[in-house]
């Protein structure tokens, strides 16, 4: 793909510029499996290549670090599950508030198991409540994931064919991405679910400072309107964000 306009201070100032993605839905397809999902052949090594032409590179996901890094490797500025988890310089971090919850989420993650059976993603810090291979259990499992956030103090999210159960601790995308682009002259960020317009939401706040930002729509029959219509500019799934950001790592900067 040719690279849009929207993209030239990437390439005149790689070293003040921050380039930035969601995971799944973004680099990797998604599948009813979420265990089984992978990133598109090649994701890794442009990622790694965007890492070395640019200030930061990084993925902001609601995945455990630890499943990141086995899919991309270490050279990435990973941030997992919405920003309770982070990893940089060869260790994983977590966010300090977020430890006294997990004894509550695992507890939850028990509790879903036996109510709701194999549809629990316990993630340690976080459980994701899947439905997208039996929708029509959508409002059971939303129904018992407000009940359970209710009593135990946890805060749900909702994503996409899934419902969320987090600590209240005051992370997610958009708190990541803020705070990685922040002091930088221009940054992006690529996503395709309801969890990401709260990065769209970061870049906004970024350009009223005078940052310049671009918001990235990874478009797929499930991508809400919302994410579509704020975006500066959209691709056609993971195989289009690829493209992005390979013509990111490889673009010539434009002549003076």
């Amino acid at each position: 793909m040719v690279l849009p306009a929207l993209f030239t201070p990437f390439l005149t100032q790689p070293d003040r510029c921050a380039v930035l993605t969601d995971f799944d839905g973004t680099l990797a397809p998604i599948v009813d499996d979420p265990a089984a999902a992978v990133p598109l052949t090649g994701v890794a090594e442009v990622m790694e290549r965007l890492a070395g032409r640019f200030a930061l590179a990084g993925v902001v996901s609601g995945r455990p670090v630890a499943y990141l890094v086995d899919q991309l490797g270490s050279q990435l500025w990973l941030s997992g599950l919405y920003g309770l988890e982070r990893f940089s310089q060869g260790r994983a971090i977590e966010v300090a508030e977020a430890e006294q919850w997990r004894p509550v989420v695992e507890d939850a993650a028990a509790r879903a198991l036996a109510a709701l059976g194999p549809v629990v993603e316990d993630k340690g810090l976080s459980i994701t409540l899947h439905f997208r291979t039996e929708p029509e259990r959508g409002d059971e499992i939303r129904a018992w994931a407000t009940a359970e956030a209710d009593a135990r103090g946890l805060e749900v999210r909702q994503a996409r064919a899934s419902i969320e159960l987090h600590p209240p601790v005051a992370t997610d995308k958009g708190t990541e991405v803020e705070e990685l682009a922040r002091g930088m002259e221009a940054a992006c960020f690529l996503g395709d679910d309801l969890g990401d317009v709260t990065g769209f939401d970061a870049l906004d706040r970024l350009a009223g400072g005078g940052m310049h930002t671009v918001r990235v729509a990874v478009a797929s029959d499930e991508a809400p309107p919302e994410l579509l219509d704020r975006a500066d500019l959209v691709v056609d799934g993971p195989p289009g964000a690829l493209a992005l950001l390979e013509e990111l790592a490889s673009a010539a900067p434009p002549p003076d």
